[in-house]
């Protein structure tokens, strides 16, 4: 990127297609001008936009004072990423505290034409659009723009070092040398690589039975019904399974009902993770579905190989949405 001749790619558009602003009275392009600022398209249980909000939320730190403004854009993937009561408590598990727009209608999103997540647009005081990311990484390059957008507007002593950040648990960077695994939908509207007999029955309750499994395949075993989006366990000792190969697995998941947890057992190759135990998870495997999320289930220490991944339910009334690794 060449920081002193970066090319105007178009204006920010408008912003008024936010359902719902958090952190902040609803903010216009008007307001906007003379701030540098940058945009992040993101959803709360994207694994990609988990372990790039460290960085945001860094940059919206580290230059508030000198002109920047970060909007984190929560553009939804599933449903319940809709809900405002799951962005507000997710908002404050993350640590995010710059404003958020609910872009719940797609509005936003169509207006910058984007199309991915995470995606970061640069934003200069004169709110033409200089310099724009897409997925993770490159986290130095794009604070090198925001240092230069700042200059440009005229703001002193800006700092010329970039973030160091040491994240945990799921916001940590993946493995991605190590990564095998591809992301997996549970729903029957984007589901791969399902080996129970018979295959998904759509929007039905069925008995499933586990099959065996080659690496990325994954099987039921349990009452389920399965929807577009999602499995939902009828009945109590349900399980899930996946061979992968990847030093984390992540599993977006949550209770049926509001406000009724669900115990869970995770095994690795049939005994418990131990040291391999993600972060939503202990020692012996053990974890509660409490709320609408990605969670952290598998966090290897050793060498990265072929596994089996079961999660076994000891309670009903949980939705099993996707897989996603690092």
């Amino acid at each position: 990127t060449d920081l002193a001749n970066l090319p105007v790619e178009g204006v920010m558009p408008p912003l008024t297609g936010a359902t719902t602003w958090i952190n902040s009275p609803p903010l216009t392009t008007e307001q906007l001008k003379g701030k540098v600022v940058v945009v992040d398209f993101w959803t709360y249980s994207c694994i990609n936009c988990i372990r790039s909000i460290p960085y945001v939320r860094a940059w919206a730190e580290k230059y508030k004072d000198q002109g920047l403004v970060v909007i984190g854009v929560h553009t939804p993937e599933f449903a319940f990423e809709k809900s405002e009561a799951n962005v507000r408590q997710n908002i404050q598990r993350l640590g995010i505290t710059y404003p958020v727009a609910m872009d719940n209608e797609f509005g936003i999103w169509r207006a910058f034409k984007n199309q991915y997540w995470p995606a970061h647009y640069f934003i200069d005081a004169k709110g033409q659009i200089r310099h724009h990311h897409f997925g993770e990484g490159d986290y130095a390059g794009s604070e090198r723009v925001i240092q230069q957008l700042l200059k440009e507007a005229g703001a002193a002593n800006v700092a010329s070092n970039v973030v160091s950040i040491q994240a945990q648990g799921a916001e940590a960077a993946a493995d991605m040398a190590q990564v095998e695994s591809p992301e997996t939908y549970v729903g029957y509207a984007r589901a791969e690589n399902f080996r129970s007999p018979g295959g998904l029955a759509n929007d039905v309750i069925k008995d499933y039975v586990a099959a065996p499994l080659q690496l990325n395949d994954w099987n039921l075993s349990g009452r389920w019904r399965v929807t577009r989006e999602h499995a939902d366990l009828q009945t109590a000792g349900g399980r899930v399974a996946f061979r992968f190969k990847a030093r984390d697995l992540h599993l977006v998941m949550g209770p049926s009902k509001p406000g009724s947890p669900v115990r869970f057992r995770v095994r690795i190759d049939g005994v418990a993770p131990g040291a391999n135990a993600g972060s939503d998870i202990d020692a012996q495997g053990l974890g509660r579905v409490e709320g609408e999320r990605l969670y952290q289930l598998v966090r290897q220490t050793g060498a990265v190989r072929e596994r089996t991944f079961e999660i076994e339910f000891l309670d009903p009334g949980v939705q099993v949405f996707a897989f996603t690794f690092g």
